[in-house]
């Protein structure tokens, strides 16, 4: 297939178990990115597979499961390329987490098409607003956040990883 019809493909987003193996591979990929590029800045060196296995451990996907969360597997054409997570946090604040696409897959739409539908799956929750935390150095991310609609707010909880909050008011909410 030539590259312009890659990137022609389709995006296609759908929820997923998060103990398929699609999905559970997606989660580690996205911890090992969010790791490694912390340990790079602060420590000059990458993740161990034990640390990868014990940040899985401290922030379980548990809760982006029906009936308060939902976790979206985005791929393109037949490609699993990412995913992002979806959970209630009150009646009427969805959260987003686990925000992510594959390097290979990365400026083709995927992020974007991943957040729209995450914040689809918030309005079926019942949420009107949606929140996330995230970190400075991962500038990509901040990036996205304020180009889809997303304004700085104060914290909303006391994770030391997070550094930057967002907030969003979704349209279709209550």
């Amino acid at each position: 297939m030539s590259d312009a019809a890659t990137l022609r493909l389709p995006w296609a987003v759908s929820a997923e178990p998060v103990g398929s193996p699609d999905a559970a591979a997606l989660l580690r990929d996205y911890y090992t990115e969010v790791a490694d590029r912390y340990f790079a800045l602060h420590e000059d060196r990458r993740s161990t597979a034990a640390e990868i296995d014990e940040g899985l451990a401290e922030y379980p996907s548990a809760d982006l499961a029906p009936p308060g969360g939902v976790l979206l597997v985005a791929r393109h054409g037949e490609d699993v390329a990412g995913c992002a997570g979806v959970r209630l946090l009150d009646a009427r604040t969805a959260e987003l987490k686990q925000m992510f696409v594959r390097a290979a897959w990365r400026g083709r739409g995927g992020a974007g098409a991943l957040l729209g539908a995450a914040e689809t799956a918030a309005v079926r929750l019942g949420a009107e607003r949606m929140r996330l935390d995230t970190r400075r150095d991962l500038v990509e991310a901040v990036a996205l956040y304020r180009r889809h609609g997303f304004e700085e707010i104060e914290p909303y909880h006391d994770d030391p990883y997070a550094e930057i909050f967002f907030e969003k008011r979704l349209a279709g909410g209550r």
